[in-house]
């Protein structure tokens, strides 16, 4: 069994535990939250042992094996880092650093420390996104990425109303970007590497964070287009557009009941809605590297979270976006 730590007591780490429950070998043990009532309170919901008001204590426990990040964004570094000194391994949310001297510093702790450092992108392990890369030579050259992902948040509500939430605050290094084009930036980097440039436009918000923006990054005889946003909705699926053929991505996000549009008209469909919940396949294989030994993943690699961390950030620097993480 792994042991482990949650930091952050909201819907995602629910769903997190809820996948937990599909994995033989993950046991919920200790949960941090700021205050001990809350700790308490989330740790008697879902069956932890332990609970913590300091992630030091918590890192420090004998009876953690690794932590769960899913904090605000700009807490991520500091506790992953804290936790990686006590030989702890960490499953870090997405993105994993506000920027990307955070995240080169991350990956020099976990590899300093021996430990397991994993960013926790759910799409990119899924069995749809396996297909997506196994069919992908069937649509011929590839021509265009496009990686829609547009929801309009209940948050935005509030903030409407003068009210402004997390999800619109740049001191937790949130904003439609980080929190939702990430989606379609980091498959990009895991199919087709670090482009060679980027174009980034968006609607920065009077908080300081942007609303919604799209991106256009240049490859060599391709391009990709992200679009993203938390002000309006978007049903338009994402594509990779080839000369034989288009693939059609109806949820970037959480990659299923994908499809291929050939230009003869045939169709192919790669696969049927899957049997375990979207983050069933990240704790997989975060539990299997874990137990092999292994510090990074060859899929949600550190190389590819340094590329796509650096790509958020160029995005941000010309839409003028930028957090008091930065500064630090």
């Amino acid at each position: 069994m792994i042991r482990f730590g949650i930091i952050g007591t909201n819907f995602i780490t629910e769903s997190m535990i809820e996948a937990g429950r599909y994995v033989e070998q993950f046991e919920l043990k200790a949960v941090y939250s700021r205050t001990e009532e809350r700790a308490k309170e989330f740790a008697e919901q879902f069956g932890a042992e332990l609970i913590f008001t300091s992630v030091e204590e918590m890192c420090s426990s004998e009876e953690v094996d690794a932590i769960y990040v899913a904090s605000p964004n700009s807490f991520h570094a500091r506790q992953a880092i804290t936790a990686m000194e006590h030989g702890k391994h960490v499953l870090c949310e997405k993105p994993m650093a506000s920027n990307q001297r955070e995240a080169a510093r991350m990956i020099e702790v976990a590899r300093a420390n021996q430990v397991l450092l994993m960013e926790a992108v759910k799409s990119t392990l899924m069995p749809g996104f396996v297909s997506l890369q196994t069919h992908l030579h069937k649509i011929g050259k590839v021509r265009r990425f496009t990686g829609n992902f547009c929801k309009y948040s209940s948050r935005y509500n509030a903030y409407r109303e003068g009210k402004v939430l997390n999800a619109f605050n740049p001191v937790f290094s949130n904003g439609s970007l980080m929190d939702l084009g990430v989606y379609g930036v980091y498959p990009l980097v895991v199919l087709f590497g670090e482009p060679e440039s980027i174009k980034a436009n968006g609607v920065r918000l009077a908080s300081g964070v942007d609303g919604e923006g799209s991106i256009l990054a240049e490859y060599e005889g391709m391009e990709a287009v992200i679009t993203h946003s938390k002000i309006n909705h978007s049903y338009a699926p994402s594509e990779i557009q080839g000369e034989e053929g288009v693939m059609i991505i109806p949820n970037i996000s959480e990659p299923e009941n994908i499809e291929i549009r050939y230009n003869d008209g045939t169709v192919d469909h790669l696969g049927k809605r899957d049997t375990y919940p979207p983050m069933y396949y990240e704790l997989m294989e975060f539990v299997n590297l874990v137990q092999k030994g292994e510090i990074q993943s060859t899929v949600n690699s550190h190389k590819n979270t340094l590329i796509a961390t650096q790509f958020l950030q160029e995005a941000r620097r010309q839409m003028g976006i930028k957090y008091p993480a930065d500064d630090e």
